[in-house]
C-alpha cells in the first residue's frame, strides 16, 4: 500500500486495476490538510498527532497501521507542497459540498484540540474554507459542530463522521 500511495503522490503512472484512485488521492489530500493543521501553531502535539490518526481510521475505515502509513506519505507530500492548492483543488473536483464540510469539520476539531483558538489557526481555517469553496456558514456550522462534538465526547469526537 506504501507504494502504491507513494506512486499517487509523485504522479507516476500505476498499473491499470491497482488500488490508486481518486478516493485514495482524496484521502491523501485530506489528510496533508489536516496535518497542516495540526501544525499551523508550530507546535504539533502528541494529542493533536493521535486525534488525526484516530480520525482517518475511522473516516477512511483504515487500520490503524494503514492510518499512520497515510500520515507518513501525506506528511512527505505537504513537505515537498508549494501551496495547498493542489490538495484542495483534488478535493474540489472529487468531493461532495457535504464531504468537504465534514473535512472542515475534522480541521476545527484539531483546532480546537487544545481547548484554545490562536489567530493565525482561525485565519487558516478561514483560508482553508476558501480554498474548498465553503461559504462563510458551512465554516461556522462546521467549528460550531466540532466545537461541540469535542465539548460531548472527546473519545468519540473522531468517530462522528461517516467515512466517505
Amino acid at each position: 500500500m506504501l507504494n502504491v500511495l507513494k506512486k499517487i503522490i509523485t504522479g507516476k503512472t500505476v498499473a491499470p486495476g491497482s488500488p490508486a484512485n481518486p478516493d485514495q488521492r482524496s484521502h491523501i489530500a485530506a489528510c496533508v490538510l489536516l496535518l497542516e493543521t495540526a501544525h499551523i501553531d508550530n507546535d504539533c502535539t502528541q494529542e493533536e498527532m493521535t486525534h488525526l490518526v484516530k480520525t482517518l481510521a475511522v473516516k477512511f475505515s483504515l487500520s490503524p497501521d494503514h492510518a499512520e502509513e497515510l500520515v507518513s506519505i501525506a506528511d512527505q507530500a505537504r513537505r515537498e507542497a508549494v501551496d495547498l492548492w493542489q490538495f484542495t483543488n483534488h478535493l474540489n473536483q472529487h468531493c461532495t459540498p457535504a464531504e468537504k464540510t465534514a473535512i472542515m469539520e475534522d480541521i476545527w476539531r484539531i483546532i480546537h484540540i487544545d481547548g484554545r483558538l490562536e489567530q493565525h489557526e482561525d485565519h487558516f481555517s478561514h483560508k482553508i474554507a476558501n480554498l474548498l469553496r465553503l461559504s462563510h456558514q458551512q465554516l461556522i456550522d462546521a467549528k460550531l459542530k466540532a466545537r461541540q462534538q469535542l465539548q460531548g465526547c472527546p473519545a468519540t469526537a473522531a468517530t462522528s463522521n461517516t467515512p466517505q
